[in-house]
């Protein structure tokens, strides 16, 4: 009997022991908060993963994720600054920073947060859209605008310890009502931009066209300029060439007979052989063999 009740003393012993352990240790994951509870207090939160130990029986603890969570929030309609209507689709990436508030102001529930998260996302996409015009609105889409509504939303939700990464506008529509009409006052503004780019290029090009012109005929004019320059110096050095060749009587004779000759070869070309001559001409006494 006595060796039956020991064995039944040590079991007992070996469960209290698991039961005690069970409730001392505890586990904290990658991207998780554990936070313990003390009569329903926080007293700690931990962050680092690894095996951990409380206080068993008087501490609980509460798990927490820490990873980022895609949200995707129901489409809303929201008005421009000039009283136009447009429908925005959004999604938000967050994450708890901040266990504790996280505790005390929502109780650590993903439902209650997302409801926060979708007024505070709301609200920003509400207020920066209504600051702007729908030009304005169609122009900032994409980063400008993801940027202006992330800000607003984080401010606002940061007091429930969550932090809004991203609230990206993934859709950006207007309603089927006025939509072709929108879309045609857009094609009719963007043809007058690019007819005023088109206009201003086309000045642009028309003044190159005339400076250049008036470059070239300066230059032309300077070309010309610098050619009679030239030219008279070639012919006054071709005359004063002439005049030491002929600077004597006989030479200047000969120079005479010479073109005599020439004259008279240019006036035989042709058909027409009939020279009607001068008796005093230089050609007329170079036929009678008059020439001294």
């Amino acid at each position: 009997m006595k060796k039956t009740a020991a064995r039944v003393f040590l079991i007992i012993l070996v469960l209290a022991a698991v039961v005690v352990l069970a409730n001392t240790l505890y586990t904290v994951k990658q991207k998780q908060f554990v936070a313990v509870r003390q009569f329903g207090k926080v007293i700690a939160v931990e962050s680092t993963p690894g095996l951990k130990a409380k206080v068993p029986f008087i501490q609980t603890t509460q798990a927490i994720s820490a990873a980022t969570v895609l949200y995707d929030i129901p489409a809303s309609d929201v008005i421009t600054r000039d009283k136009k209507s447009m429908i925005t689709d959004t999604y938000v990436l967050w994450r708890v920073t901040d266990a504790v508030k996280y505790i005390q102001t929502l109780n650590a529930i993903d439902a209650r947060a997302q409801e926060r998260i979708e007024a505070a996302v709301y609200n920003a996409t509400k207020n920066v859209i209504s600051s702007l015009s729908q030009d304005e609105v169609i122009e900032a889409r994409g980063e400008k605008l993801t940027e202006l509504i992330t800000t607003d939303a984080a401010e606002d939700i940061r007091a429930y310890g969550i932090e809004i990464i991203q609230a990206q506008i993934k859709a950006l529509d207007l309603p089927d009502d006025n939509r072709a009409a929108v879309y045609e006052r857009m094609i009719s503004e963007r043809q007058n931009i690019a007819a005023s780019y088109k206009a201003e290029g086309e000045a642009e090009a028309q003044k190159i066209r005339n400076e250049t012109d008036r470059q070239v005929t300066i230059m032309q004019a300077e070309a010309e300029k610098q050619a009679a320059v030239l030219a008279a110096e070639g012919e006054a050095a071709y005359m004063q060439t002439l005049q030491k060749a002929y600077n004597t009587e006989d030479k200047a004779g000969f120079y005479n007979f010479i073109r005599s000759l020439d004259a008279l070869r240019e006036s035989m070309k042709g058909g027409n052989k009939t020279l009607i001559l001068d008796r005093d001409s230089e050609i007329a006494k170079i036929l009678y063999g008059q020439v001294e």
